[in-house]
Protein backbone atom coordinates (compact mmCIF):
# COMPACT_ATOMS: atom_id res chain seq x y z
CA UNK A 1 0.00 0.00 0.00
CA UNK A 2 1.13 3.37 -1.02
CA UNK A 3 0.91 6.31 1.50
CA UNK A 4 0.97 9.77 0.41
CA UNK A 5 3.98 12.01 1.78
CA UNK A 6 4.00 15.73 1.99
CA UNK A 7 7.17 16.95 2.42
CA UNK A 8 7.17 20.23 5.11
CA UNK A 9 8.99 23.98 4.23
CA UNK A 10 10.01 22.06 0.65
CA UNK A 11 10.85 25.28 -0.79
CA UNK A 12 12.50 27.00 2.13
CA UNK A 13 14.62 24.23 3.07
CA UNK A 14 16.29 23.83 0.05
CA UNK A 15 16.47 27.88 -0.80
CA UNK A 16 18.63 27.34 2.72
CA UNK A 17 21.18 24.95 0.51
CA UNK A 18 21.28 27.05 -2.33
CA UNK A 19 20.53 30.65 -1.97
CA UNK A 20 23.35 33.03 -1.40
CA UNK A 21 20.97 35.76 0.21
CA UNK A 22 18.87 33.05 1.95
CA UNK A 23 18.13 34.98 5.53
CA UNK A 24 22.02 36.86 5.82
CA UNK A 25 21.37 37.51 9.41
CA UNK A 26 25.04 37.65 11.22
CA UNK A 27 26.39 37.66 7.54
CA UNK A 28 29.28 40.53 6.79
CA UNK A 29 28.74 42.35 3.16
CA UNK A 30 31.35 41.08 1.46
CA UNK A 31 30.82 37.21 2.70
CA UNK A 32 27.30 38.43 0.82
CA UNK A 33 29.25 40.01 -2.22
CA UNK A 34 30.97 36.45 -2.71
CA UNK A 35 28.53 34.45 -1.76
CA UNK A 36 26.89 34.61 -5.49
CA UNK A 37 29.58 33.06 -7.15
CA UNK A 38 30.10 30.34 -4.29
CA UNK A 39 26.78 29.40 -3.94
CA UNK A 40 26.68 28.86 -8.09
CA UNK A 41 29.48 26.43 -8.01
CA UNK A 42 27.95 24.26 -5.23
CA UNK A 43 25.20 24.11 -6.70
CA UNK A 44 27.07 22.33 -10.06
CA UNK A 45 29.36 20.66 -8.22
CA UNK A 46 28.68 20.40 -4.74
CA UNK A 47 28.29 17.30 -2.57
CA UNK A 48 25.51 17.25 -0.48
CA UNK A 49 23.52 14.99 1.93
CA UNK A 50 20.04 14.44 3.16
CA UNK A 51 20.05 12.72 6.52
CA UNK A 52 16.64 11.82 6.45
CA UNK A 53 15.10 10.63 3.01
CA UNK A 54 12.00 9.87 3.89
CA UNK A 55 10.21 9.14 0.27
CA UNK A 56 12.61 11.59 -1.41
CA UNK A 57 10.66 15.23 -1.42
CA UNK A 58 13.60 17.40 -0.25
CA UNK A 59 15.55 14.79 -2.25
CA UNK A 60 14.07 15.32 -5.70
CA UNK A 61 13.31 19.57 -5.03
CA UNK A 62 17.07 19.57 -4.40
CA UNK A 63 18.32 17.84 -7.07
CA UNK A 64 16.02 19.25 -9.63
CA UNK A 65 18.13 22.72 -8.86
CA UNK A 66 21.50 20.81 -8.65
CA UNK A 67 23.66 20.49 -11.80
CA UNK A 68 25.13 17.42 -13.63
CA UNK A 69 28.12 16.98 -11.73
CA UNK A 70 26.64 17.85 -8.16
CA UNK A 71 26.53 14.60 -5.71
CA UNK A 72 23.99 13.93 -3.32
CA UNK A 73 24.33 11.25 -0.61
CA UNK A 74 20.73 10.03 1.78
CA UNK A 75 20.88 8.41 4.53
CA UNK A 76 17.22 6.38 6.36
CA UNK A 77 17.25 3.78 8.24
CA UNK A 78 13.54 2.85 6.98
CA UNK A 79 13.93 -0.32 5.11
CA UNK A 80 10.91 1.30 2.82
CA UNK A 81 12.71 4.26 2.16
CA UNK A 82 15.74 2.58 1.36
CA UNK A 83 13.52 1.20 -1.29
CA UNK A 84 12.53 4.54 -2.23
CA UNK A 85 16.32 5.72 -2.17
CA UNK A 86 17.65 2.94 -3.93
CA UNK A 87 15.02 3.25 -6.89
CA UNK A 88 15.95 7.01 -7.26
CA UNK A 89 19.79 6.36 -7.48
CA UNK A 90 18.76 3.51 -9.92
CA UNK A 91 17.65 6.37 -12.31
CA UNK A 92 19.82 9.16 -11.19
CA UNK A 93 23.38 9.02 -10.76
CA UNK A 94 24.28 11.88 -8.35
CA UNK A 95 22.45 9.77 -5.84
CA UNK A 96 24.21 7.38 -3.33
CA UNK A 97 22.20 5.43 -0.94
CA UNK A 98 22.77 5.03 2.78
CA UNK A 99 20.96 2.35 4.92
CA UNK A 100 21.26 4.13 8.47
CA UNK A 101 21.01 6.55 10.30
CA UNK A 102 22.29 10.40 10.06
CA UNK A 103 24.04 9.77 12.83
CA UNK A 104 26.47 7.09 10.85
CA UNK A 105 27.27 10.79 8.54
CA UNK A 106 30.68 11.02 9.28
CA UNK A 107 32.07 7.55 8.81
CA UNK A 108 29.89 6.87 5.56
CA UNK A 109 31.18 9.42 3.81
CA UNK A 110 34.74 8.72 4.50
CA UNK A 111 34.11 5.31 3.57
CA UNK A 112 32.93 7.38 0.11
CA UNK A 113 35.91 9.33 -0.04
CA UNK A 114 34.30 12.72 0.88
CA UNK A 115 35.66 14.65 3.97
CA UNK A 116 33.84 17.74 3.33
CA UNK A 117 30.20 18.66 2.44
CA UNK A 118 28.44 21.78 0.79
CA UNK A 119 24.74 20.87 2.90
CA UNK A 120 23.25 18.86 4.59
CA UNK A 121 19.44 18.69 5.58
CA UNK A 122 17.82 16.75 8.52
CA UNK A 123 13.99 16.51 8.68
CA UNK A 124 13.31 15.14 11.56
CA UNK A 125 10.96 13.11 13.59
CA UNK A 126 8.53 10.54 12.40
CA UNK A 127 7.21 10.82 8.50
CA UNK A 128 3.97 10.79 6.96
CA UNK A 129 3.83 7.17 5.45
CA UNK A 130 5.35 5.83 9.15
CA UNK A 131 2.26 7.34 10.82
CA UNK A 132 0.39 6.34 8.48
CA UNK A 133 0.97 2.92 8.10
CA UNK A 134 -0.71 1.12 10.86
CA UNK A 135 1.87 -2.00 10.58
CA UNK A 136 4.75 0.63 12.35
CA UNK A 137 3.15 1.46 15.41
CA UNK A 138 3.70 5.08 15.91
CA UNK A 139 -0.36 5.93 15.66
CA UNK A 140 -2.18 6.00 19.09
CA UNK A 141 -5.01 6.49 16.30
CA UNK A 142 -4.71 3.00 14.36
CA UNK A 143 -4.67 -0.35 15.82
CA UNK A 144 -1.09 -2.35 14.97
CA UNK A 145 1.60 -3.49 16.46
CA UNK A 146 3.11 -1.43 19.39
CA UNK A 147 7.12 -1.39 16.95
CA UNK A 148 7.77 2.03 16.72
CA UNK A 149 11.09 1.33 15.11
CA UNK A 150 12.59 3.31 12.41
CA UNK A 151 14.87 0.54 11.19
CA UNK A 152 12.49 -2.35 11.46
CA UNK A 153 15.14 -5.14 10.65
CA UNK A 154 16.89 -4.01 14.00
CA UNK A 155 16.24 -3.90 17.73
CA UNK A 156 14.02 -4.03 20.68
CA UNK A 157 10.48 -2.71 19.48
CA UNK A 158 8.64 -0.69 21.94
CA UNK A 159 6.27 -3.52 23.27
CA UNK A 160 9.96 -5.32 24.24
CA UNK A 161 10.73 -2.70 25.94
CA UNK A 162 7.52 -2.26 28.32
CA UNK A 163 7.28 -5.73 29.39
CA UNK A 164 10.59 -5.22 30.99
CA UNK A 165 11.57 -1.94 32.23
CA UNK A 166 10.63 -0.68 35.91
CA UNK A 167 8.13 1.71 36.82
CA UNK A 168 10.98 4.32 37.19
CA UNK A 169 12.53 3.54 33.76
CA UNK A 170 9.31 4.07 32.08
CA UNK A 171 8.52 7.37 34.34
CA UNK A 172 12.10 8.64 33.20
CA UNK A 173 11.26 8.15 29.95
CA UNK A 174 8.16 9.61 29.53
CA UNK A 175 8.93 12.88 32.02
CA UNK A 176 12.13 13.23 30.00
CA UNK A 177 11.53 12.71 26.30
CA UNK A 178 7.78 13.61 26.31
CA UNK A 179 7.71 16.21 29.04
CA UNK A 180 4.54 14.39 30.25
CA UNK A 181 3.66 15.58 33.80
CA UNK A 182 1.51 12.86 34.56
CA UNK A 183 4.49 9.81 33.73
CA UNK A 184 4.56 8.21 37.10
CA UNK A 185 0.74 7.55 36.64
CA UNK A 186 1.30 6.51 33.22
CA UNK A 187 3.90 4.32 34.11
CA UNK A 188 2.27 2.37 36.99
CA UNK A 189 -0.90 2.03 34.93
CA UNK A 190 1.47 0.33 31.98
CA UNK A 191 2.93 -2.16 35.40
CA UNK A 192 -0.43 -2.66 36.62
CA UNK A 193 -1.17 -3.85 32.99
CA UNK A 194 1.14 -5.75 32.21
CA UNK A 195 0.93 -7.59 35.27
CA UNK A 196 -1.98 -9.32 33.97
CA UNK A 197 -1.62 -9.42 29.86
CA UNK A 198 1.05 -8.00 28.00
CA UNK A 199 0.68 -4.84 25.88
CA UNK A 200 0.91 -5.85 22.37
CA UNK A 201 -0.99 -3.00 20.52
CA UNK A 202 -0.90 0.59 20.11
CA UNK A 203 -4.45 1.18 21.08
CA UNK A 204 -4.16 -1.12 23.89
CA UNK A 205 -1.03 1.30 25.10
CA UNK A 206 -3.02 4.32 24.25
CA UNK A 207 -6.07 3.14 26.74
CA UNK A 208 -3.74 2.57 29.37
CA UNK A 209 -2.15 5.88 28.77
CA UNK A 210 -5.58 7.36 28.69
CA UNK A 211 -6.32 6.10 31.88
CA UNK A 212 -3.59 7.66 33.56
CA UNK A 213 -3.46 11.04 32.09
CA UNK A 214 -5.84 13.17 34.47
CA UNK A 215 -6.24 16.60 31.84
CA UNK A 216 -6.12 17.05 28.61
CA UNK A 217 -4.50 19.84 26.40
CA UNK A 218 -7.03 20.94 24.23
CA UNK A 219 -6.98 18.87 20.93
CA UNK A 220 -4.08 16.57 21.62
CA UNK A 221 -4.68 13.05 22.72
CA UNK A 222 -4.06 12.25 26.15
CA UNK A 223 -1.15 10.12 24.94
CA UNK A 224 0.59 11.64 22.60
CA UNK A 225 3.18 12.83 25.04
CA UNK A 226 3.53 9.05 25.73
CA UNK A 227 3.97 7.57 22.43
CA UNK A 228 6.13 10.69 21.47
CA UNK A 229 8.38 9.57 24.38
CA UNK A 230 8.47 6.11 23.49
CA UNK A 231 9.45 6.60 20.31
CA UNK A 232 12.37 9.19 20.85
CA UNK A 233 13.66 6.40 23.52
CA UNK A 234 13.28 3.29 21.43
CA UNK A 235 15.51 4.82 18.24
CA UNK A 236 17.91 6.98 20.15
CA UNK A 237 16.29 9.94 18.19
CA UNK A 238 18.60 12.88 20.47
CA UNK A 239 21.57 11.05 20.94
CA UNK A 240 21.70 10.55 17.30
CA UNK A 241 20.36 14.19 16.59
CA UNK A 242 23.28 15.38 19.11
CA UNK A 243 26.22 13.04 16.88
CA UNK A 244 24.67 14.50 13.40
CA UNK A 245 25.14 18.40 14.65
CA UNK A 246 28.61 17.30 15.39
CA UNK A 247 29.39 16.11 12.26
CA UNK A 248 27.39 18.50 10.51
CA UNK A 249 30.00 21.34 11.84
CA UNK A 250 32.96 19.10 11.68
CA UNK A 251 32.16 18.33 7.81
CA UNK A 252 30.80 21.51 6.56
CA UNK A 253 33.04 23.50 3.91
CA UNK A 254 33.28 26.99 4.24
CA UNK A 255 29.68 28.59 3.26
CA UNK A 256 27.93 25.13 3.32
CA UNK A 257 24.80 25.04 5.11
CA UNK A 258 23.12 23.36 7.96
CA UNK A 259 19.09 23.12 7.24
CA UNK A 260 17.20 21.39 10.27
CA UNK A 261 13.53 20.65 10.48
CA UNK A 262 12.16 20.18 13.90
CA UNK A 263 8.91 18.78 15.09
CA UNK A 264 8.77 19.11 19.15
CA UNK A 265 11.17 21.36 21.46
CA UNK A 266 13.46 19.09 22.48
CA UNK A 267 14.69 18.59 19.24
CA UNK A 268 14.43 21.94 18.50
CA UNK A 269 16.21 22.93 21.69
CA UNK A 270 19.27 20.93 20.89
CA UNK A 271 19.23 22.73 17.32
CA UNK A 272 19.06 26.01 18.53
CA UNK A 273 21.37 25.86 21.28
CA UNK A 274 24.06 24.03 19.08
CA UNK A 275 23.72 27.25 16.77
CA UNK A 276 23.87 29.18 19.06
CA UNK A 277 26.72 28.05 20.58
CA UNK A 278 28.86 27.71 17.50
CA UNK A 279 27.58 31.00 16.45
CA UNK A 280 28.62 32.83 19.64
CA UNK A 281 31.68 31.16 20.85
CA UNK A 282 32.89 34.04 22.45
CA UNK A 283 30.52 34.69 24.97
CA UNK A 284 31.58 31.54 27.08
CA UNK A 285 34.76 34.10 27.70
CA UNK A 286 32.83 37.46 28.31
CA UNK A 287 34.13 37.41 31.73
CA UNK A 288 37.84 36.93 31.11
CA UNK A 289 40.52 39.60 30.47
CA UNK A 290 40.79 38.86 26.32
CA UNK A 291 41.13 41.43 23.82
CA UNK A 292 38.94 41.02 21.10
CA UNK A 293 41.32 39.72 18.82
CA UNK A 294 42.00 36.49 21.72
CA UNK A 295 38.37 35.73 21.76
CA UNK A 296 37.31 32.78 19.26
CA UNK A 297 35.93 33.35 16.30
CA UNK A 298 32.33 31.61 15.08
CA UNK A 299 32.35 28.63 13.05
CA UNK A 300 28.73 28.98 11.74
CA UNK A 301 26.85 32.22 11.11
CA UNK A 302 23.15 32.04 12.01
CA UNK A 303 20.60 32.51 9.31
CA UNK A 304 17.24 32.38 11.55
CA UNK A 305 14.52 30.04 11.21
CA UNK A 306 11.15 29.39 9.23
CA UNK A 307 8.02 28.95 10.28
CA UNK A 308 4.94 27.02 7.84
CA UNK A 309 2.68 29.98 6.45
CA UNK A 310 -1.00 30.05 6.72
CA UNK A 311 -1.46 28.40 3.45
CA UNK A 312 0.89 25.81 4.07
CA UNK A 313 -0.46 24.26 7.59
CA UNK A 314 -4.11 24.38 6.13
CA UNK A 315 -2.55 22.12 3.10
CA UNK A 316 -0.84 19.71 5.91
CA UNK A 317 -1.86 20.00 10.00
CA UNK A 318 1.69 18.43 10.59
CA UNK A 319 3.44 21.81 9.65
CA UNK A 320 2.04 23.47 12.16
CA UNK A 321 4.32 22.21 14.64
CA UNK A 322 7.60 22.44 12.28
CA UNK A 323 10.83 25.15 12.29
CA UNK A 324 13.16 25.12 9.93
CA UNK A 325 16.73 26.36 11.51
CA UNK A 326 19.29 27.88 9.11
CA UNK A 327 23.23 27.97 9.56
CA UNK A 328 26.34 28.69 7.77
CA UNK A 329 29.96 27.25 8.66
CA UNK A 330 32.54 29.87 8.69
CA UNK A 331 36.02 29.58 7.27
CA UNK A 332 37.43 29.21 11.15
CA UNK A 333 38.95 25.82 12.06
CA UNK A 334 37.75 23.82 14.53
CA UNK A 335 39.66 24.02 18.12
CA UNK A 336 40.93 21.09 19.59
CA UNK A 337 38.05 20.24 21.59
CA UNK A 338 36.35 19.69 18.62
CA UNK A 339 32.60 19.86 18.16
CA UNK A 340 31.17 17.87 20.21
CA UNK A 341 31.46 20.66 22.88
CA UNK A 342 29.53 22.71 21.04
CA UNK A 343 26.25 19.98 21.02
CA UNK A 344 24.42 20.53 24.28
CA UNK A 345 25.22 17.63 26.79
CA UNK A 346 21.99 15.42 27.55
CA UNK A 347 21.51 12.12 29.80
CA UNK A 348 19.88 9.52 28.43
CA UNK A 349 16.92 8.43 30.75
CA UNK A 350 18.48 5.30 32.78
CA UNK A 351 22.16 6.14 32.22
CA UNK A 352 24.51 8.01 34.25
CA UNK A 353 24.55 11.68 33.34
CA UNK A 354 27.44 13.08 31.07
CA UNK A 355 30.20 13.86 32.22
CA UNK A 356 30.39 17.85 33.07
CA UNK A 357 32.45 19.73 30.10
CA UNK A 358 34.67 22.11 31.80
CA UNK A 359 35.76 25.12 29.83
CA UNK A 360 39.83 25.33 28.62
CA UNK A 361 41.42 28.26 29.50
CA UNK A 362 43.17 30.35 27.08
CA UNK A 363 46.86 30.17 26.96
Amino acid sequence: MEFEHRPVLLEPTVDALLLADFGGKGASRSVARQGGAQADARQQHGVFVDGTFGRGGHSRELLRRLGPQARLVVFDKDPQAIAVATSLAASDARVEVVHGGFATMRDALAARGIDAIDGVMLDLGVSSPQLDDAERGFSFMREGPLDMRMDTTRGPTVADWLAQASVDEMREVIADYGEERFAFQVAKAIAARRATRPLRTTLELAECVASAVRTREKGQHPATRTFQALRIYINRELEELSRALASALELLAPGGRLAVISFHSLEDRMVKQCIAAAARPAAAHARLPLRESELPQPLVRSLGRVLADEQEVAANARARSAVLRVAERTDTPLDTAGAEALVPAMRVPGEAAPARRTKRRPH
